[in-house]
């Protein structure tokens, strides 16, 4: 079972990209030319909503990889996590591309989800900047409190520049890394590309739809605004709620050799990432993972499956069952992974 280049996976979407995919991997990717194909779903096991089965990733040996895990579970996820999680890899990876701002949204968390969708999970996220012109920005989390009528005005009346106006601005640059915790309102800006992690459905409440490839009976999961509404953060967060969110502090701290945390604590239920820099060699201890190669080339070994040259742009898909990695050469990685048994 040796780790795994993947092959682009891009579910359409509603939002436009801007090709960087394509130019971050170095080569074609489906539907070339089409903007409305700005995420490359990595190592998924999940379906776009409501669209099954866009968005699952195809094995090379022509596998859906939903398939694979369901009948080896063990040798892709590992005995400790199939005890934490059953069989399921219990993270989503994504490229994103944002070739225009995306609409202000915002994802249910575990308790609305279990509640009214009927999933163990939520939609917390997590973004690792990757690329971004020198005026790039996110938004995250209302400034002030905002009261629930006002939001409902909003959304109903689309009054979007009331609404963009409540949230933290927040710029970004390449290397940046951000816990959006689900419930909180956010919005990518234009002129990124970013690695996404993320807990795995494809639950998003749209608080704004005019202008996008979409209407508004595809914003509330089917289960009307008023009901989907409840599922909003509404409360102020002020500079110091949102520094809680960003890679500072224990992240950044070498947890092996060539291997850094990337994210806050707001992220430890929920999935973990790693920044892979070799000096002159970064280890990856056995776990079901997600490898993008951001930068230069070498070789990724592993205990169980033997050498793999690699370059930037490229995706990998590491089952437990590699074991031990390691990474070697000029290059720079992140690894997306499930959460650590003891965070």
């Amino acid at each position: 079972m040796r780790p795994v280049v993947l092959p682009p996976n891009m579910p359409r979407s509603f939002y436009r990209g801007a090709g960087r995919i394509g130019r971050f991997r170095d080569a074609p990717t489906p539907a070339a030319g089409d903007p409305y194909f700005p995420e490359d779903w990595v190592g998924s096991v999940t379906a776009r909503h409501g669209a099954a089965p866009a968005g699952l990733t195809t094995l090379p040996d022509g596998r859906l990889l939903a398939t694979a895990v369901a009948e080896d579970p063990e040798t892709w996820l590992g005995p400790a996590h199939l005890a934490r999680h059953g069989a399921d890899p219990a993270i989503l990876v994504k490229l994103l591309d944002a070739g225009e701002r995306l609409p202000v949204h915002v994802h249910p968390d575990r308790g609305y989800a279990t509640a009214h969708l009927a999933s163990p999970y939520g939609k917390t996220e997590a973004w690792v900047i990757v690329d971004a012109a020198p005026d790039a920005a996110v938004h995250l989390g209302f400034r002030r409190d905002v009261d629930a009528g006002e939001l409902r005005r909003w959304v109903v009346e689309q009054r979007t520049g009331d609404l963009l106006a409540a949230t933290n601005r927040i710029p970004v640059r390449p290397g940046d890394a951000i816990v959006c915790p689900a419930g909180l309102p956010h919005a990518i800006g234009a002129d990124i590309l970013l690695v996404e992690v993320q807990e795995p459905t494809d639950f998003s409440v749209l608080l704004e739809w005019e202008g996008y490839d979409v209407d508004a009976e595809a914003g509330h999961l089917g289960l009307g605004y008023d009901a989907a509404l409840a599922c909003v953060d509404r409360s102020a967060w002020d500079d110091r709620r949102i520094d809680a969110l960003r890679g500072a502090g224990r992240a950044g701290r070498g947890i092996r050799p060539g291997v850094d945390r990337l994210f806050s604590a707001a992220a430890d239920p929920f999935f973990a990432a790693e920044r892979v820099h070799p000096d002159p060699v970064g280890v990856l201890d056995p776990a079901f993972s997600v490898v993008v190669i951001t930068d230069g080339s070498g070789a990724l070994e592993a205990e169980h499956g033997g050498p793999l040259a690699v370059r930037s742009g490229q995706t990998l898909l590491v089952p437990y069952a590699a074991g031990h990695c390691t990474l070697r050469g000029d290059l720079r990685a992140i690894r997306c992974r499930p959460p650590y048994d003891t965070p």
